[in-house]
């Protein structure tokens, strides 16, 4: 039997994206082996949302090289759509597919062993206008499911590459969501986390049709317990999902949503479409739909300019407002971005102060948010036995607290009834109440 191994660089939709072209390979008679393992193919899915991201998936095909010779070694994903040439150029890639067209890889694998001669397959990512469906049955992870719905962005945010790595919005047919996402359910996954470039944009091309839409249609899926949104925009948090969110029975009390930074200068110069007022705005109508909701969000520090009083309006902004949690980053330039060529760089040592200014925050936060909980009764899905838990099981409650409870290997996958017993961030200590068995059983 032949073989091939995957390796993955990047966010959740390429993650996502992996286990598609899996299914591709496993449908053609492959058995899936280790990166570390001799394979005949090595599948290599990039990132280039910075310059790290290009160096290290450079990195991981050279080693795919090393490994097997012989092997074909094919590169997909985000740096290999944006930059096809420079992987080209390195000797011993074989073939080369973008963020298009990956259920044509096989059959470029096949003329590769023919032929012998290198593939760029590599097309104008700008002229796709349809959503490219491939199909997830199952994933690697058995306790939550990642369901794609749409793909690309029109936003041209003056940090990011992204557009160009990977086209314009294109929503995902909602019959074919909602196919997949009982498909997903069938096999047994009780959350599903809806997940693409620009989520909350779903729909957006679609005529007469958005998220709000889909998220209500989504509730007709039989026995799926939690339906997850991986990032929102405050502005598509709109009166529509706001009724949805109200209402749902499935839909969790806790939305990621980015604000990059909150000064409205700093705002104009990333290109961002909102003013802070209208983020506000959104964030206050949604603490009054769902009182409980984690509100998570993605920082930029040391945007090109960031002067210390807009770094303060980030801090205060997030602090006055109770975010849940915060991933910060540095900004960091991304060669043939607006942002990378902008004056008044910020020095790399302020940078890191800020960013550990914000984290200590993020984790104040976390606390507080995490303590209102402590004696609660919650829900989580345990995924793990984990060491930083003392050997613990592992799960998330619907508003995203990571909650360690002792257990045995059943309890996997599992919707199961805790008792916060000790608050705290990252972890809370629960303790074990009942298994339950349905949805309609949580009103009880």
């Amino acid at each position: 039997m032949a073989t091939v191994a995957f390796q993955t660089l990047g966010c959740k939709v390429n993650h996502y994206e992996t286990e598609a072209v899996w299914q591709l390979f496993k449908d053609a008679g492959y058995g899936r082996v280790d990166f570390a393992d001799h394979a005949d193919v090595y599948v290599v899915n990039t990132c280039t949302v910075t310059n790290t991201g290009d160096k290290k998936s450079r990195q991981v095909i050279r080693r795919a090289i090393r490994q097997n010779p012989d092997s074909v070694i094919c590169v997909t994903g985000c740096y290999a759509q944006t930059s096809p040439a420079e992987i080209m150029a390195i000797p011993g890639v074989d073939v080369v597919v973008g963020t298009q067209d990956r259920h044509k890889m096989i059959g470029y694998i096949e003329q590769f062993r023919e032929e012998r001669m290198p593939i760029n397959a590599v097309g104008n990512i700008m002229k796709a206008k349809v959503y490219e469906e491939l199909d997830v049955p199952a994933f690697t992870d058995r306790t939550r499911a990642s369901l794609k719905i749409q793909e690309g962005c029109n936003n041209f945010c003056t940090f990011c590459i992204i557009p160009w790595a990977r086209g314009l919005m294109r929503s995902r047919q909602p019959e074919d969501v909602l196919k997949q996402a009982q498909q997903l359910v069938d096999a047994g996954y009780k959350e599903i986390v809806l997940t693409g470039i620009h989520t909350g944009g779903y729909g957006e091309d679609l005529k007469d049709y958005n998220l709000a839409k889909l998220l209500k249609a989504l509730e007709s899926v039989t026995g799926l317990e939690r339906l997850r949104i991986s990032s929102i925009e405050a502005s598509q948090i709109t009166d529509e999902v706001l009724d949805v969110l109200k209402d749902s029975p499935i839909v969790v009390r806790h939305l990621h949503v980015p604000i990059q930074s909150a000064s409205d200068t700093v705002l104009r110069r990333m290109r961002r479409k909102y003013t802070m007022a209208e983020f506000g705005e959104r964030i206050t109508r949604l603490k009054e739909v769902l009182p409980d909701c984690a509100i998570t969000s993605d920082v930029i520090v040391g945007f090109p300019g960031e002067t210390e009083e807009e770094f303060m309006e980030t801090f205060n902004f997030i602090n006055d407002h109770k975010f849940s949690e915060l991933h910060v980053f540095p900004y960091s330039k991304r060669t043939g971005t607006p942002a990378a060529m902008m004056d008044d760089q910020v020095d790399e040592n302020i940078k890191e102060q800020r960013v550990a200014r914000l984290i200590a925050l993020s984790n104040q936060l976390a606390k507080e948010y995490a303590s209102k909980y402590e004696g609660e009764l919650l829900e989580i899905i345990p995924e793990e036995f984990s060491e930083e838990a003392g050997g613990r099981l592992v799960g998330y409650t619907d508003n995203y607290l990571r909650v360690a409870i002792e257990g045995d290997e059943s309890l996997i996958g599992q919707l199961v009834r805790v008792k916060i017993t000790k608050a705290g961030y990252p972890m809370n200590d629960g303790q074990f109440v009942r298994i339950m068995e349905t949805l309609k059983e949580q009103a009880i």
